[in-house]
């Protein structure tokens, strides 16, 4: 049972249709379609706010989609990773660097041209998403804000609902350049790195997200056992399918990943064992 066959099921025991459907979340006819054809993969509970519309509208017990959701996307992510896909940034690597100011873009794109796709790009890409996903998510029910993103997309509304819920679904590896031109362009003014410290400051447009430039520091300390493992990695541990044949030194390697505010999930330690584990992310031993 997944997504697409509980929703078909009840809308055919509810007598609706997909337009129905469609306008009760506030998005268009073909993005429902999509999911029930799986053309699309069920967007991630926690990005998003359609599972509680489509609940009401179908009926169904408060987060029964989001709970089947979760399950299909785990089985996804774990095709992907045993079949990884490329990275498909070539088509907005230079938005993403026309933005950079002026006095850094030389140096930025010498690097992204060595190191394509490499833990620079990676890092200023998935910062860039944070940011813009962060204005994304809090105005998503903010009217006034959806019609002037809208206006300035010539979109309609439920298109731009749409092309938000699907921009808060994406990640690094499956940004395109639709994802930018919705957002990256006209949300982000200038972004700036310092490539010594890897301290970033990114600037937003003051007509659609006014406030102080969103700044983030990366300073490195030592591993404190006393502390004790984080919740995400406690539940990753408990899961023998994801955390399979873990070794002594990779289970050491996550434990010193600490975090202030944001508390990382169980995928997120097994995205973490597979890049630790994929010899593409690592330099050759010399001699």
């Amino acid at each position: 049972m997944d997504v697409s066959s509980v929703i078909r099921t009840r809308l055919l025991e509810l007598g609706l249709e997909q337009k129905d459907l469609a306008a009760a979340a506030e998005v268009t006819e073909s993005y429902i379609s999509q999911l029930l054809t799986r053309k699309k993969l069920p967007p991630a509970p926690d990005r998003t706010d359609i599972y509680e519309k489509l609940d009401t509208a179908l009926k169904l017990s408060n987060g029964e989609l989001a709970k089947l959701a979760l399950a299909q996307r785990m089985d996804a992510l774990k095709r992907d990773y045993e079949e990884p896909r490329g990275a498909l940034l070539k088509e907005t690597r230079s938005l993403i660097l026309r933005k950079c100011v002026a006095a850094r873009q030389k140096d930025v794109r010498s690097i992204f041209e060595r190191q394509p796709f490499g833990e620079l790009e990676q890092l200023v890409t998935q910062k860039l998403l944070d940011v813009v996903s962060q204005v994304a998510r809090t105005e998503l029910d903010n009217q006034a804000w959806l019609h002037e993103v809208a206006q300035l997309g010539d979109k309609s509304h439920e298109q731009m609902r749409v092309i938000i819920l699907e921009f808060l679904d994406t990640d690094i590896f499956h940004i395109s350049n639709e994802d930018c031109i919705s957002f990256l362009d006209p949300l982000i003014a200038r972004w700036d790195i310092d490539l010594s410290t890897f301290d970033m400051e990114f600037t937003l447009n003051q007509r659609l997200a006014p406030g102080e430039p969103r700044k983030f520091a990366f300073v490195e300390k030592d591993y404190d056992s006393r502390r004790g493992d984080e919740p995400g990695l406690t539940d990753f541990l408990q899961d023998a399918v994801l955390c399979n044949d873990l070794s002594k030194e990779e289970l050491e390697l996550l434990r010193k990943l600490r975090f202030t505010t944001r508390r990382p999930n169980r995928l997120f330690y097994y995205r973490a064992l597979q890049n630790l584990r994929d010899p593409l992310h690592f330099r050759a031993a010399e001699g």
